[in-house]
């Protein structure tokens, strides 16, 4: 067996001043997703520590650099919530996560309901997640807890469906 010991401190080499580069561009993202029979994908966005939306999907693609992503959820079930505590939970064939819009859109046959029972039905959904609005397209239909139904090409509106300007 062999121990050695060096009394002194090793000299210090000096080191050379660092080289100031530009910072290199992320490469282009491409993160695919795949859930199995009764476990689906879960993605769940918060804002301060409280949930905005829950999407469940059988399967998605994302395609973006940072900060410019694009996702497409196949098969798509999500819940949007509210500080209040109302819930709207929409089902689309198609749903897309767009970052840099920062917009969550539904399309083709979308089917909502909210948590007091109001149901909508329309061809696009658009959720913009700086107004903290939707915006409905395509024959939009409205039906409140009441029966009362209202019908339209557009809508705007709160997650409650309880502020709604149709056109």
């Amino acid at each position: 067996m062999l121990a050695g010991c060096n009394p002194q401190a090793p000299k210090s080499a000096k080191t050379p001043a660092p080289v100031h580069a530009h910072p290199a561009t992320a490469p282009p993202l491409h993160i695919t997703g795949q859930g199995a029979e009764g476990r689906p994908v879960r993605i769940i966005q918060q804002n301060q520590n409280r949930i905005e939306y829950e999407l469940v999907t059988r399967s998605y693609e994302s395609r973006g650099a940072q900060g410019r992503e694009r996702a497409v959820a196949r098969d798509a079930t999500i819940t949007f919530h509210d500080p209040k505590g109302v819930t709207l939970t929409a089902r689309s064939p198609q749903a897309v996560l767009d970052e840099r819009a920062n917009t969550l859109t539904l399309i083709d046959d979308v089917h909502a309901r909210t948590s007091s029972g109001i149901t909508l039905t329309c061809d696009r959904l658009v959720y913009d997640r700086n107004e903290k609005l939707f915006h409905g397209y395509g024959n939009v239909v409205i039906i409140n807890a009441n029966g009362f139904r209202g019908t339209g090409s557009k809508f705007d509106s709160d997650i409650s469906l309880s502020h709604v300007r149709m056109q």
